[in-house]
């Protein structure tokens, strides 16, 4: 589960980052959580962001899928689109996440995508509905990141991201 992840960004995003030394696709493999987890990132602007996550490995004791990992789905997705809308000198951090639970999924693939509600200088909402194989919808949540400058600190954090330098 924590193979190099194929994340599709628009080629202008792509080269706005590298400029600045940063491997996009690297930096949004999902983190170590949602590696762990077999969260595959398929798509992701400041528009959109979808990607997946196997149910198997991801439930809760009565083998339905943890509300938990819907969590991390979600916050993941709406985390990259909250940077991509952040732009390169700015970070997004979550401050509120909220999740309801419509349905239990006990197999298969679920699907999230993020679409922004909020897009200001300082936060950013992006709702993120997330669906079973059969495109009925198993958890609705909602996401807000605070934007804030990027310094040195934080590309130093980031291992293996592919930060080489100028992003602070």
């Amino acid at each position: 589960m924590g193979e190099q992840q194929h994340v599709k960004f628009p080629q202008e995003i792509i080269d706005e980052y590298a400029v600045l030394g940063v491997d996009l696709p690297a930096l949004f493999s999902a983190g170590h959580l949602g590696n762990r987890m077999g969260v595959q990132i398929v798509e992701a602007s400041a528009e959109k962001v979808v990607g997946t996550m196997p149910v198997e490995g991801n439930t809760q004791p009565y083998g339905l899928l943890h509300g938990g990992a819907s969590a991390v789905l979600a916050e993941t997705l709406g985390s990259i689109g909250s940077m991509l809308h952040g732009g390169v000198s700015k970070i997004a951090v979550g401050v509120d996440l909220n999740c309801t639970h419509h349905r239990g999924v006990r197999s298969g693939l679920v699907t999230g995508v993020a679409t922004p509600v909020h897009r200001g200088r300082s936060t950013a909402t992006y709702e993120i509905v997330i669906t079973d194989e059969q495109d009925k919808r198993v958890c609705t949540a909602r996401l807000t990141c605070m934007l804030r400058e990027v310094t040195a600190k934080d590309a130093a954090s980031v291992p293996d991201a592919g930060v080489t330098g100028g992003a602070a």
